[in-house]
């Protein structure tokens, strides 16, 4: 099954399914800053485009993103993320 989510009055958007790996997410990110918390470990992949992550641990720096690059976030954390212009990625929920 495919559940559709959606974000921040529709902003950012996922479509989230389960393969045998387990839970992963595919969506688009509207061009502002937004705070996700996590519930379980997370591996984000940029696909396309330029996202920029304030992760956990890592103070004040914002670590910029490019397509094929990615970051984790451990389960029970906050981290923010802002982009310019619409970048698409992957989740992967383990």
């Amino acid at each position: 099954m495919i559940d559709v989510n959606s974000y921040f009055s529709g902003a950012v958007k996922s479509l989230a399914y389960t393969s045998a790996e387990g839970k992963s997410t595919v969506g688009v990110i509207d061009p502002g800053e937004y705070e996700f918390s996590t519930s379980q470990h997370e591996t984000m992949v940029v696909i396309e485009g330029e996202l920029h992550a304030l992760l956990p641990g890592k103070g004040e720096i914002w670590q910029s993103y490019l397509n094929g690059q990615s970051f984790e976030v451990e389960a029970g954390q906050s981290f923010k993320v802002k982009s310019h212009k619409q970048v698409s990625y992957l989740c992967k929920y383990r």
